[in-house]
């Protein structure tokens, strides 16, 4: 069990800052006590760095990754689309968090939260809420609202339903894909590397990443990251910071391969510009605001505090066998007060602002074991995957609100004094039980190879049963269970691949989703009912051609998610809750990533998505789009060397989003939107040691849009923002 103690003061942050600096003072000593004595000639060292900096670049996107119950995965080799983000585009590109990482992907959006400023990611015009984001593949253990990205080696996207690879969500979201990060670990290369950054307006802060392999035939390992930042950002008035440690510790010999890792993580925003809501009476979308302009208020925050980690154990019987076992936890405390506008003239926008202030309390252990076996039968070459997991979570919290709203403006915005929250659901001083989930899997599956592995058959099943109880806020009624839900499902899969030649793929899979089902509400004439867990259902080929530089690939998919509502029954004036709606999102989806010519890299893509409600109560939204769903997005990044300065790369991005729908009437929907981002970096030697400069500007020609209308709020793009970092490798 983790323990868990968290700091919430914002002066307290300031201060592990301080201590980021001061770390990042004594890593030339640090690196001079693990220098190894190289005496090799200075120029051709200090040319060997600038070209070993240079080749960093080069695949910043790979394909394959984490794929939970297949274990880890070559992209060509299996019947997925997946896509791994590595530590170098991270720092290359001066991510701050997850959301900004992902804007290089064209099948994934990022928005906000319901009420507050956490970051959830839609894919395949589906959410993937914050909860549901995976460490090495188990849910539960990553923090759920902001992710500090420079803990990370990699950051995976799998495109398309996962129950079966990572059994059910704990939130019931990823159904359309699937986030999973990796920690970093110690290489046969020793790291001492210090960074230092700057963000528009006033967002400083820094970072130092230090690695090393010790011991006989470096069987052990060491690697520590620290990073933070505070002050205020691109925003107008809106202030962040952020503090992050993370420890790895691995040991391995020729057939054992064990990994420790320990991480806290502080992340805040104060006077944060949330989302907007939109008033019942209001028939048009308000136009986008300055750019920079915060319409939230100064008082709304939140604070964001986690330790988490992870022990990963793997074992090799023998060449054929090998088990494998992880547990990993989580320990949460947040707290915000939050203050969304409600628009009510889209034309002058005039809005209301109510207050509601909520802490969070968060206890997660999560552990996954199984068995990995290779074996033939005549000419079929097997591979076995067998398993278990499972996650057990608390959730403690409560609620206070004020009744009463204050007159705003989300272009002339008043300083509103706080409000006072008279009215509360549950003790916001001694947060309690609101809900205990308990997740159980077992799952199987054989991947058969034929003709010289030139095809692949995946078929296998995921056993899942979900134990979720609720309880009421009321302090009368604390600890009573007021809902109970408790369900099993069998989640199939089939998966194929067919290699036409060595450096091609063609693949199909049919694989499914799985959520929580709901329970008929009080006003039904079925209340009470519990259904089965919602499948939803994923058909899906594509094509793959992949190098050692340069990979893309093209999908084409369709997933089918039921949904429930009340429907009329005759002109009795009552209604019954029924599953028969359906979400049925058609898509193609074209990734290009790696080396187009020598010094010339791409990666990007785009996607075209069809989102149509259907079966909908009483028809009345047959055929209408989803909304937050945009019907295209296209990304492109283009890296450059400088053939006249070596070691300088420029780099140019553009981010391109289509119509999004804001209702389901469809009366009402955002334009489609711009972006164009610009960059620069300039890798050195001096004292022979790599410097490497960097600087970048977000949204170049500072324009203002509405990022996403996803649920139904909007949330504006950021205004230009100006980054700068420095990095000394010692």
């Amino acid at each position: 069990m983790l323990c868990v103690c968290l700091l919430s003061d914002r002066r307290k942050n300031v201060a592990r800052l301080a201590a980021v600096v001061f770390v990042a003072s004594l890593a030339p000593g640090m690196s001079a006590l693990a220098a190894d004595g190289d005496t090799a000639d200075a120029a051709a060292k200090d040319e060997k760095i600038v070209v070993t900096a240079k080749r960093h670049n080069e695949m910043e996107v790979t394909t394959g990754g984490n794929l939970g119950a297949l274990g880890n995965k070559k992209g060509l080799d299996v019947p997925f689309n997946v896509r791994s983000y590595n530590a170098s585009m991270i720092l290359n590109q001066q991510s701050q968090t997850l959301g900004q990482v992902l804007e290089n992907d064209p099948s994934v959006r990022t928005t906000y939260g319901y009420g507050n400023f956490s970051e959830m990611f839609v894919i395949r015009g589906f959410p993937v809420n914050g909860d549901d984001v995976a460490i090495d593949g188990l849910y539960g253990i990553t923090p759920r609202q902001l992710v500090s990205p420079q803990l990370y080696d990699q950051v995976q996207v799998l495109n398309g339903a996962s129950a079966f690879l990572n059994g059910a969500a704990p939130s019931g979201s990823a159904i359309g894909g699937n986030i999973n990060l990796e920690f970093k670990h110690a290489t046969t290369t020793p790291i001492t590397r210090v960074t230092g950054d700057y963000t528009s307006n006033a967002l400083g802060g820094g970072s130092v990443d230090f690695g090393r392999r010790f011991g006989r035939d470096k069987a052990f390992g060491f690697r520590l990251n620290v990073a933070g930042q505070d002050g205020e950002d691109s925003i107008d008035h809106e202030y962040r910071h952020s503090a992050a440690v993370g420890a790895d510790f691995d040991w391995h010999d020729d057939r054992t391969r064990i990994s420790l890792d320990m991480n806290y993580q502080n992340q805040g925003v104060n006077g944060g510009r949330p989302a907007i809501f939109l008033g019942s009476g209001v028939t048009a979308v308000p136009r986008a605001a300055a750019p920079a302009h915060n319409f939230g208020q100064r008082w709304a925050y939140n604070d964001l505090n986690y330790i988490f980690g992870k022990l990963n154990v793997e074992h090799d019987f023998s060449k054929h066998i090998t088990v494998y076992g992880a547990f990993g936890g989580l320990g949460g405390d947040e707290k915000g007060e939050y203050a969304n506008p409600t628009v009510t003239d889209a034309a002058t926008g005039a809005a209301t602002i109510g207050s509601m202030y909520v802490p969070y309390v968060q206890t997660n252990e999560s552990a996954r074991g199984g068995v990995r076996a290779h074996f033939s039968t005549g000419p079929v070459r097997h591979e076995v995957n067998a398993g278990g997991s499972s996650l057990w979570e608390e959730a403690d919290t409560a609620y206070s609100m004020a009744l009463t709203s204050a007159a705003t403006n989300i272009y002339r915005t008043p300083a509103v004094a706080p409000l006072a929250n008279t009215f509360s659901g549950g003790d916001v001083g001694n947060p309690q039980p609101i809900s205990r989930t308990r997740l159980y899997s077992l799952f199987f599956s054989d991947t058969m190879s034929f003709f010289h592995d030139r095809v692949a058959l995946t078929g296998g099943f995921r056993y899942q049963n979900m134990l979720i109880n609720g309880y009421d806020y009321a302090a009368s009624g604390r600890g009573a269970v007021n809902s109970h839900y408790d369900q099993d499902a069998i989640t199939p899969v089939v998966g194929l691949v067919i290699h036409p030649t060595r450096q091609t793929a063609l693949y199909f899979n049919r694989i499914e989703g799985l959520s929580q089902g709901p329970t008929a509400p009080a006003d039904t004439l079925n209340q009470g009912q519990v259904f089965a867990p919602y499948k939803s259902t994923q058909y899906e080929v594509g094509v793959k051609y992949e190098t050692r530089r340069f990979s893309t690939s093209l999908a084409v998919y369709q997933i089918s998610q039921p949904n429930a509502y009340s429907q009329a029954v005759g002109n009795s004036g009552q209604s019954i809750y029924v599953e028969d709606g359906l979400q049925r999102n058609r898509g193609i989806e074209l990734s290009v990533n790696g080396q187009i010519l020598p010094g010339l890299r791409f990666n990007g893509g785009g996607t075209v998505i069809d989102a149509d409600l259907r079966r909908t109560a009483g028809g009345l939204q047959d055929g209408h789009t989803a909304i937050g769903i945009p019907n295209y997005t296209i990304n492109g990044n283009l890296e450059y060397d400088l053939p006249f300065l070596k070691g300088a790369t420029v780099v140019g991005r553009v981010v391109n989003t289509g119509k999004q729908m804001v209702n389901t009437s469809n009366t009402l929907h955002l334009p489609v939107w711009t972006r164009f981002d610009l960059a620069a970096r300039y890798t050195f030697v001096a004292d022979h040691k790599p410097l490497t400069l960097r600087f970048g500007v977000d949204n170049l020609a500072n324009t203002r849009y509405w990022s996403s209308s996803f649920n139904g709020y909007l949330l504006e793009g950021l205004p230009r923002t100006f980054k700068f970092s420095f990095t000394a490798d010692l």
